[in-house]
């Protein structure tokens, strides 16, 4: 089944936007998250705009040999097609073209000419920051979200008398985002292939970005960190249960995993408040789908029923929140070693928004939350829980469902992110 007909990406249309000022769109993502489909769709609607004035678009992917070797003389070829869009799939494999990309551009800075789609952000944006600046825009492609699924029928989702948006959030939750994963036909068909997913992530993809730790290795790590999952990440307890791997060895690891896009490092919020903070980052496993599969969690009863259950729900929240907030927003999270905690904490301008995010449909808040919302001096908080529509908590505190997470930072002249917020 083809997702492009089941799912609207929220990325769309800011890529198209951008694509109408930038002559490059750069659009970050890990493997299977649909970045091939969304440029596809994205140069439909565009051939025979201004944005692409000529030919159709030109997609190249360059994990296809035949593809890379057109451009064996990438000067010549780029300047042969200066009027199409050239998309550029996996474009991490030939990180020399970024110096090629720079002087082709100033020659002709039209806008939406080049869409390259990449699977290791850290890496590319360290290289094509020092030839493209000023020169593409950034967006991240995440996994689906709550909002961009279009609800299930009755009949393929015979789960009890659950009320079908709630029933499809809990498949989504489970099965996490990535559509091949959401589309399986049953849950034990999307478990398989997630494993497997994680198989050839570690064993081929991770390699072919020159990673030359062993699979099995990163295997063991990734779900050492998945047992971690929305916690304070503790390199040197992780190093220890390796088998006495340096907490340096471990902390590289975690960097490769967040450069690929498949960990999410929560750094804590610093205020000068004279208190003790908690200085250590959290990690989370960015797909609720594959953090599952790295615990064995197969079913939606051993979901609910798992002990992980509140802390893979706040990571399925953060990257929602990640994902809809302001792309000039700074995200982290607050908390003290006398007990005030804030899971997340949205900055952008001079506002501060604050989340919490609960696993009940009656959530009740601590007197840690509120002297947190104290500390940080936010203009509004949220607390973010399973339920079907939202109610005015307290003052300035609101509980909200997953779908709403969106209208929190809705407002004049502000732009959610695309992903703009990357690792």
């Amino acid at each position: 089944m083809n997702s492009a007909t089941l799912f609207v990406r929220h990325q769309f249309g800011a890529i198209i936007d951008r694509l109408s000022y930038f002559p490059g769109v750069v659009l970050l993502g890990p493997r299977q998250v649909g970045k091939t489909t969304l440029a596809r769709g994205i140069a439909a609607a565009l051939t025979g705009t201004q944005a692409v004035d000529g030919p159709g678009p030109l997609f190249l992917d360059l994990e296809v040999a035949a593809d890379r070797a057109k451009l064996a003389q990438p000067a010549t070829f780029l300047a042969a097609n200066r009027h199409r869009l050239v998309v550029l799939d996996e474009v991490q494999n030939l990180p020399d073209l970024f110096t090629v990309l720079r002087p082709e551009i100033d020659s002709d800075r039209r806008p939406g000419r080049f869409l390259l789609l990449g699977s290791a952000s850290g890496k590319l944006l360290r290289q094509s920051a020092e030839s493209l600046a000023g020169r593409v825009s950034y967006v991240e492609l995440s996994a689906l979200m709550a909002d961009e699924i279009e609800p299930r029928s009755p009949a393929r989702n015979p789960r009890g008398p659950m009320p079908l948006e709630l029933r499809d959030l809990l498949e989504l939750w489970l099965r996490g985002g990535f559509p091949l994963s959401y589309l399986a036909p049953t849950d034990a068909m999307s478990l398989t292939w997630r494993n497997d997913f994680i198989q050839t992530f570690l064993r081929r993809d991770l390699p072919g970005l020159g990673v030359g730790i062993p699979g099995e290795t990163l295997w063991r790590f990734w779900r050492m960190v998945a047992h971690h999952h929305g916690q304070i990440f503790n390199a040197s307890r992780i190093a220890a249960s390796l088998g006495g791997l340096s907490h340096t060895t471990v902390a590289r690891y975690l960097d490769l995993l967040c450069d690929a896009m498949v960990m999410r490092r929560l750094e804590p919020l610093y205020v000068n408040l004279g208190k003790r903070l908690v200085k250590s980052p959290k990690v989370y496993v960015r797909d609720s789908g594959m953090l599952h599969a790295l615990l064995n969690i197969g079913t939606a009863n051993d979901l609910q029923g798992h002990p992980m259950a509140g802390h893979s729900w706040e990571g399925m929240a953060l990257e929602h929140i990640a994902a809809r907030a302001p792309a000039d927003a700074q995200i982290s999270f607050y908390r003290t070693t006398a007990g005030a905690e804030l899971d997340v904490v949205v900055e952008t301008g001079l506002q501060k928004v604050g989340f919490e995010i609960k696993f009940s449909e009656a959530p009740k808040m601590t007197k840690g939350f509120w002297q947190a919302c104290e500390d940080v001096g936010v203009d509004r908080a949220y607390v973010v829980a399973p339920v079907r529509e939202g109610w005015k908590m307290a003052g300035n505190v609101e509980v909200i469902p997953l779908t709403g997470v969106e209208t929190t930072f809705a407002g004049p002249g502000r732009e959610s992110s695309g992903g703009s917020n990357s690792p």
